[in-house]
């Protein structure tokens, strides 16, 4: 009895309060940026600067050793949206459930948004700046004054691979909310989609940085990873990105800048990450370094300013943090981890899984300590850069192709790239061997290193219940979306040219 009587003297002092004297639930904001690696000045690139990524770095804590579960962008949304392995919930095939057959998250997994929506949270996903879109640049159409209306032109992008419903987003921005309700915003940026896939689209936004940002990065300035030859085009490719990073960085100051103005910043947990690394012929879609390392930088309420954490974290560890900060319930079947939870036991391995990408069928598994990084390749008797159309359509894949037809690669980007085959497993002690062009897993010096990751692996891979290949049917299912019709003389579109070499090596069982 006494305790129902205080707990109705609280109530009743809380509701007259004035409400400027009440507690704020704290706002959430996630940077999440397409096909970008962590090259901002404070992860140590020294072609460009990045101010405003700093700037966030040095008030909050900036992790050092984030690493995505899936390297490529419609797998890696559907794990951080639900904080789940994207092999445990059956979105690990990229832009998978898209015909006619569809997935369905598993029973109490639910996506973030819902959870904070659940909760009373204002739920937006957009550019974080109403007017201007992900590239940061104006929209066709004026804003209307629905919120709702505006949303499905507005939305940020999305690209899950499960059956979801579009109202566990209110509106593409929190300008809409109610007064003094908190928000959980996604902001979502095109980052390295920005210089496109062509070597024109390339230059063209050289051209825009010139315009917009005073100069352009020099392409005989930049550095590449050893295996990439110093060829025109790629160094105009990679000039390009690092002025999609620079713009990245202007429009996460605009962002920012807003929040401070309309005095929301200080009670706005900002978290800062990438989708996957460069998209690349060793980056995005694959377990390397290039492809699976992100920047992952938070500030905020309760946040460490001026931190730096080298211990390993996922990606999807965002769901939590966010949700901990929320002071929501953290599902007990979600994956992700509280980092800053005061009993938070640091991770000893990080995990990544690489699948069907478009009609290219892989599977590739990784397990990465504080040392090593094995990886195993389900598909060793399949070159590294398989027929993609995607990938293919890339000035920078087409040149690599046509440097190696012309016999004028050297022995290190013709071994990585264009090998006919591939090891079984592959063994990186990647703090020593920045690009992973090393492979010890014939090393007998590493023999144990190598059976320890193994097992590792297939631990994670049996507890997690990774869901493996897909069924033809559902290849075929999904494959349906990706074919058109013939051109004019009933030719073949290259899709489904690939669609016929995936099918004939797996008759092979190749």
């Amino acid at each position: 009895m006494v305790v129902r009587l205080l707990l109705f003297i609280c109530l009743i002092s809380w509701s007259v309060l004035p409400s400027n004297a009440r507690a704020v639930p704290p706002n959430v904001l996630w940077f999440v940026v397409d096909d970008m690696s962590a090259n901002f000045s404070c992860y140590g690139e020294k072609t460009i600067q990045t101010p405003h990524v700093d700037k966030l770095a040095a008030e909050g804590t900036r992790f050092t050793r984030a690493y995505v579960t899936a390297p490529v962008c419609s797998t890696c949304r559907s794990a951080f949206i639900t904080g789940m392995y994207q092999t445990t919930i059956g979105a690990h095939h990229h832009r998978s459930g898209r015909g006619e057959m569809k997935i369905h998250l598993p029973e109490g997994v639910t996506p973030v948004p819902v959870l904070f929506q659940k909760t009373g949270y204002f739920t937006c996903i957009g550019s974080g700046i109403p007017d201007l879109d992900s590239r940061g640049l104006p929209f066709d159409k004026p804003m209307g004054n629905n919120a709702a209306q505006n949303l499905p032109g507005r939305m940020g992008k999305t690209d899950y691979n499960f059956q979801w419903d579009t109202a566990m987003y209110d509106s593409h921005d929190w300008a809409g909310r109610a007064k003094q309700q908190p928000f959980f915003m996604q902001v979502q940026l095109a980052g390295g989609k920005l210089r496109g896939g062509t070597d024109d689209a390339a230059k063209k936004l050289s051209e825009r940085a010139k315009a917009e940002l005073g100069s352009a990065i020099n392409p005989a300035k930049v550095t590449l990873p050893p295996y990439y030859p110093r060829d025109p085009v790629l160094l105009r490719d990679w000039a390009a990105y690092l002025d999609a990073v620079r713009f990245t960085d202007e429009h996460v100051g605009k962002v920012i800048a807003r929040l401070e103005k309309e005095g929301v910043l200080e009670n706005t947990l900002v978290i800062f990450m990438t989708d996957h690394g460069i998209s690349h012929a060793r980056g995005k879609q694959f377990l390397y370094n290039e492809g699976a390392h992100v920047p992952f930088v938070v500030r905020g309420p309760g946040i460490a300013k001026g931190k730096v954490r080298d211990d390993l974290i996922e990606h999807i560890d965002m769901a939590a943090i966010s949700l901990a900060t929320a002071g929501i319930p953290i599902p007990a079947t979600m994956q992700a981890k509280d980092v800053f939870a005061k009993n938070y036991q640091p991770r000893d391995a990080v995990f990544a899984a690489r699948d069907r990408c478009d009609e290219t069928v892989e599977r590739i598994r990784s397990v990465r300590t504080d040392r090593f990084l094995y990886i195993r390749n389900f598909h060793p008797q399949r070159p590294h850069l398989q027929p993609n159309a995607y990938k293919d359509g890339k000035s920078i894949v087409q040149t690599l192709r046509t440097l190696h037809d012309a016999g004028k690669l050297d022995p290190l980007a013709e071994k990585l790239l264009f090998s006919p085959t591939r090891a079984p497993e592959e063994l990186y002690e990647w703090t020593n061997d920045r690009w992973q062009v090393t492979n010890l897993a014939g090393d007998p010096k590493h023999k144990k290193t190598l059976e320890t990751l193994r097992a590792r692996l297939d631990k994670w891979i049996v507890e997690t219940g990774d869901r493996g290949p897909e069924s033809e049917t559902m290849y075929d299912s999904d494959m349906a979306v990706y074919v058109g019709g013939r051109d004019a003389k009933g030719k073949e579109s290259v899709t489904e040219q690939n669609i016929r070499q995936m099918k004939q090596w797996a008759a092979e069982g190749k």
